[in-house]
Formats: structure tokens, sequence, C-alpha cells
């Protein structure tokens, strides 16, 4: 495609015929300091530079960037720094695979359809659902597209929502279902758990209106679900259980299929795709196969031609782009097919053990850092419920102090939930995957009782105050004594 330059002429009429004096006000949502930051940050690139010099400018500019290849990264909330073997770029990257679309004339493109055919395979394998469609945008997108589902099956208009369910996923729900007959509600979590609060959810369901129940496993916490329980009383109640997992813990926590989840939805980027800045992401979207016709996105199937031969096809297409129009079940364009194949690759690549390997060496580092952290001076664990890779602390600092504090040692995170959740002020999420050594959660621990507030020794504690063990606690700080004279030192 040969390459035309745009003119000054061009410019000003292309303007003039959407409304605007200047390109700037294209941009005048962002706020003025960052557009004058950005313009100072590229000033040097105003001029015409050689490719030489173009390319050592960019490389400054990014070497600016910290991300988790250069970092110690125990920041997680929805994307997690997982170890990608080489062979899934590698192969993911072959000029054959390059593209992000399923091809229209879908059947000529045998290959494509192989790949998402396992895809689909896999996830279903993964899992225990009975179909996974051909991907979607991302989780997001995908927690939306279920309560659509939801509502067209049930005929309902109600559906539940957890508030410990990722307030990414619930902004995007809300802004996804304006203008439809679909009502959000939300269910607290418990103060003391931080899981679904039973009593709420039970009160919710009594009115026999709800679509659908969401049930996040891990919540957005870290937190474990009871979510046997939570899908028994959903479905006495007449509604659908709408289930939002993280894809490598299934390696060992029981998958959405076993405890009769009708729809499961994930973001399938920890399946071998990098973190890249936010995105882009994959929307992994499973449910039972009598909703098929309900599902969004592209189902691919295996069939014979006309000689016998095994050959895939483009089996179900429920998009608005094509025949069904105004029956369409959705509007999502991009199935994120690139992304797709990453995660394919990855988990063919892992394996059953390999994923469980991963979960495992997760959960029991977290478990590690989660018991090394709460031995801090005044770190306290925000909630008692089971955890798996990720973990919620209460800090006697900001967490925004906190956060600079370990970026000036090359750590990234943790989370301030305080963003999100206003109850949860100075609460701080950590999360560990398979990649953080013992030496980085043992330095993430020095790091931060190096800033945290040192406690203090109330006085007048006499002797008496001593029991027989040799030892009195005041609010996590030691006080030994040496001999009968009462020599004393301290440990904390």
């Amino acid at each position: 495609m040969p390459y035309f330059s745009l003119t000054p002429a061009d410019r000003e009429a292309m303007l003039a015929t959407i409304g605007v004096q200047s390109a700037d006000e294209l941009f005048a949502d962002i706020p003025a300091s960052l557009r004058e930051a950005a313009r100072a940050a590229f000033a040097d690139l105003e001029s015409g530079r050689s490719e030489m010099g173009l390319k050592r400018d960019m490389a400054r500019l990014a070497a600016k960037n910290t991300h988790a290849e250069t970092a110690t990264c125990f920041l997680g909330a929805g994307l997690y720094d997982h170890y990608v073997p080489a062979a899934v770029s590698a192969l993911a990257s072959r000029g054959e695979f390059v593209t992000a679309y399923t091809p229209y004339q879908a059947e000529t493109s045998q290959g494509t359809l192989q790949v998402i055919y396992e895809f689909q395979s896999l996830l279903c394998r993964l899992t225990g659902m009975e179909m996974a469609n051909a991907s979607l945008y991302d989780g997001a997108t995908g927690l939306a597209e279920a309560l659509i589902l939801a509502h067209a099956a049930t005929k309902k208009k109600r559906v539940l929502l957890p508030r410990g369910l990722s307030p990414s996923y619930r902004r995007v729900s809300a802004t996804y279902l304006q203008g439809l007959p679909i009502e959000i509600e939300e269910i607290p979590f418990d103060a003391a758990s931080g899981q679904i609060d039973s009593e709420a959810l039970s009160a919710l369901l009594q009115s026999g209106d709800v679509a659908a129940v969401v049930v996040a496993q891990p919540n957005f916490f870290g937190v474990l679900e009871d979510a046997p329980t939570i899908a028994a009383a959903t479905h006495a109640a007449g509604a659908l259980l709408i289930a939002v997992f993280n894809p490598l813990s299934l390696g060992i926590l029981p998958p959405p299929g076993s405890y009769d989840a009708d729809v499961a939805i994930a973001d399938g980027q920890s399946l071998g795709l990098p973190l890249t800045f936010g995105g882009p992401g994959l929307g992994l979207f499973c449910c039972k196969q009598k909703f098929s016709r309900l599902a969004p996105g592209r189902l691919v199937g295996l069939t014979t031609d006309a000689n016998g031969k095994r050959g895939f096809t483009l089996t179900l297409q429920t998009r608005e782009q094509h025949i069904r129009r105004e029956k369409a079940t959705s509007n999502i364009c991009s199935n994120q097919a690139l992304c797709a194949l990453v995660a394919t690759i990855y988990l063919a690549t892992m394996g059953e053990r390999g994923i469980r390997e991963a979960a495992s060496h997760s959960f029991h580092k977290a478990a590690y850092a989660r018991e090394q952290l709460q031995t801090l001076p005044g770190v306290k664990p925000l909630f008692s419920g089971p955890q798996f890779h990720e973990f919620a602390l209460r800090l006697p600092v900001a967490v925004e102090t906190v956060g600079q504090a370990l970026a000036s040692e090359n750590i990234i995170g943790p989370y301030d939930l305080g963003r999100d959740y206003p109850e949860l002020e100075g609460a701080a999420l950590f999360c560990c995957t398979e990649k953080r050594s013992r030496e980085e959660i043992d330095f993430l621990a020095e790091t931060l009782r190096s800033i945290l507030p040192k406690p203090k020794v109330e006085s007048g504690a006499s002797g008496s105050d001593l029991n027989g063990s040799g030892r009195l606690h005041l609010e996590g700080l030691s006080i030994h004594y040496l001999d009968d004279a009462r020599t004393f030192y301290l440990d904390w």
C-alpha cells in the first residue's frame, strides 16, 4: 500500500470537517499538565532526525519506564507477572499466525481455525465447562456479555455483582449495560473474612427476579469464596451463576464446572501474555452447551469434508456484523485471535503438570510472603478468608508512601485498595507468582521494615510486669530480661 503524506491543506480540511480549530482540541480531556510534560519530553524530536538518532532518542525515553522485566513485581490486582516459556513467543510470532482476526472466508484458513478449535478444547478441559467460544476482547467485557446472556436466558432483569469483584469489571459492566433493561445490584463483603456476605446474598435472592449472581474465585482481595454454597443458593432462586475465575489458579483450585457454574469468564492474560503496561488482554468465555446460541463471539467446530478428511469450520457466529444484525447477541468485533493463539501455545507447552506447578508455587510463595510481612510492626492481615496468590494487609503508613519507598529499591507494588474502596484506606494488596524468589520476598520484608515506624516502649514497666517466660509483649515489641537484676534488651 503506498504512503501519502498529510499536507497542511489536508490537515486543515480534516479539522474543518469535524468542526474543531486545532488538533489540540481533540485531546482537551487530557489534563494540560500532562500534555505539556509530553511536549517537553519530545521537544528534541520536533526537527528532522536520522533513523539512527531517532531510535537512540526513543530508547532513551523508553528506558524511563519501570516494568516487570527490569524490576521485582509484587503488584497484581488483575494482571500478573508469570513466567512465559521462550517457545511461546517464538511460535506465536511466526508469520502465518500473526493476525488479530478470523478471516471472513474462514474455511480457507484451516490453520487459524484449528488453533481456535484447540483453544476452545483446552479451555473446556481447564474449566470443566461444556463449551468455550473463540474468545472476546477482555475479561471485563466478557462479564458484561455474560450478564446479557443471563438476562436473555431467564427473562429477569436484576443481576447481583459482589463488591469484592474487580472494580474495573464492575465499571465496564455498568457502562456496557446502559440502555438495557438490566439492573445491577451490589452484594457487600463480610468485613472479617473478605468473602461475600451470605446473609446479604440470601436477602437479595428472596424476590425471585434475579437473573444472575456473579462470584469471583478468587475475588479482588485475593480471598477464595465458598463457591459451591453460593452456586446452590443461586440455582435455588432460579438464577444463573456466573464465575469469574483466575485461569492459572485452576492448576490447584476446583474448576467452575465442578460447582455447576452456568457461565465462566476470565481474562486470559496470565496464560502466556506479558503485562505490556496493561494490555491487550484476552476474554475467556465458557458456558453450558444449552446457552450456545446466546453466547457472543464465534464457535469453531470439527467436521469432515466430502472426501472424509478432517476439517474445521466456523460453526456459529452470533455477531451483528454478519447475517444476524438486530438479532445478534453481541456487537463484539475483536476476538483477540493472536492473544488466543498465545494462550493456546502456553497451555500446550505447560501441560497439566506445568500449570499445576506454576499455581502451586504462586500459592506457597504468597503464603511465605504473607507470613513474613505480618511479622513487621503495625502490619496486620485485612481479611481472614483463605487466599490463593494475593493477600491484603493493613499498613501503619500510607500505601503511597510504601509504594514510593519500594520503587526506589526497584520493587513494583503493592496495589492501594483505598483507591477503589474508601472503607479500606490504608490497606494494600500484594501478589506473588511463581517468578518471585525467597530472596526477593525477604528483601521486600527488609525494605518495608526500614520505612515502617518503630514501636514505642512505654515507660513504667516494672519487673512484676514480666511473667515467668521472661518476655513482655507491647504492640509487637518483645522485651526480654537477661538476669535477676532485670537487665533488658529490646527485639522487634
